[in-house]
């Protein structure tokens, strides 16, 4: 197999590279650690979730603030986790932490990639395109003994310009549209057992119909924290039939794990990807919608 490499690497920071700007004033840094507490039997609530700040308050790499995404980048009238607020909505609240037009972000996370990817697709889709995700974990950055501290470091305000893409994140009334649509991929990110029903976690057991499983944990080094190399990413994608012209739907529980084989699909050059926000939250627990298992 061929070596091949990310359609964008700008949006991808190694440790080394990091390491060597960590007191440039014009880089911010973000922890965007969030934990899940995952509930049994219980489909309207199938995880707690906690904030990542308690860790970041012992350790966190030096120069870092923290993003709550929960608490302070999700719209907490709605009855699922995650949900995206309106769009300008959400700028005014990246505005307010510090992401600005004067300042390349970058976003790590201590409990897998899909938290920073997440917030990725958050700033990417407001047309905010000067930033990129720690390729590692923050356990592998104390492994390498790089600088860490404990102080709370909280950003001033910033601005930057707003130009909207509406095409990314679509709602269930989308999905429903596309099921059986020519070209178009529906892809679940959750693992295999919530994708062939036998995990009931989210209400209804099952998937959406026709949909394809990519479990996101596949596209990553789990010991690392790192994306897989490009070639080993796109082989993943290839066995399971997906050309590069397709329009690949992406799903999961929340909108999470799906950010993150969205990033990747970004990376090995499929233009043409959505994310659907509220996913199996929402989609398993409306019994007007079609759901498949098996």
């Amino acid at each position: 197999m061929s070596e091949i490499n990310w359609k964008f690497p700008e949006y991808i920071s190694s440790f080394e590279w990091l390491n060597d700007n960590l007191d440039n004033k014009k880089v911010r840094i973000f922890d965007c650690t969030t934990y899940l507490l995952y509930q049994d039997e219980n489909p309207s609530l199938p995880y707690i979730v906690e904030s990542g700040f308690r860790e970041y308050q012992i350790s966190h790499i030096k120069n870092s603030a923290y993003l709550d995404l929960q608490k302070d980048l999700s719209d907490n009238s709605s009855k699922f986790r995650f949900t995206l607020p309106d769009y300008h909505t959400l700028a005014k609240y990246f505005s307010n932490l510090g992401v600005g037009d004067d300042f390349h972000i970058v976003l790590y996370s201590r409990n897998g990639l899909q938290w920073a990817t997440r917030i990725w697709w958050m700033l990417y889709v407001l047309g905010f395109k000067n930033l990129s995700i720690l390729d590692g974990s923050f356990n592998e950055w104390k492994k390498n003994n790089l600088p860490t501290e404990s102080k709370i470091n909280i950003f001033e305000k910033s601005e930057f310009k707003i130009e909207i893409n509406n095409k990314i994140f679509v709602d269930k009334n989308t999905v429903l549209e596309s099921i059986n649509t020519n070209k178009c991929v529906i892809l679940n990110s959750l693992t295999e057992d919530l994708h062939n029903g036998e995990n009931p976690r989210y209400g209804r057991p099952g998937r959406i119909p026709g949909s394809l499983n990519i479990p996101f944990h596949e596209l990553t080094d789990l010991e690392k924290g790192c994306f897989k190399s490009p070639s080993e990413c796109l082989e993943v994608f290839k066995k399971k039939g997906i050309p590069q012209d397709s329009r690949v739907l992406n799903y999961c529980g929340g909108g999470i794990a799906a950010s993150l084989d969205a990033f990747v699909l970004f990376q090995l050059g499929y233009d043409d990807i959505e994310i659907y926000d509220n996913s199996m939250s929402e989609w398993a627990t409306d019994e007007n919608l079609p759901i498949e298992i098996g």
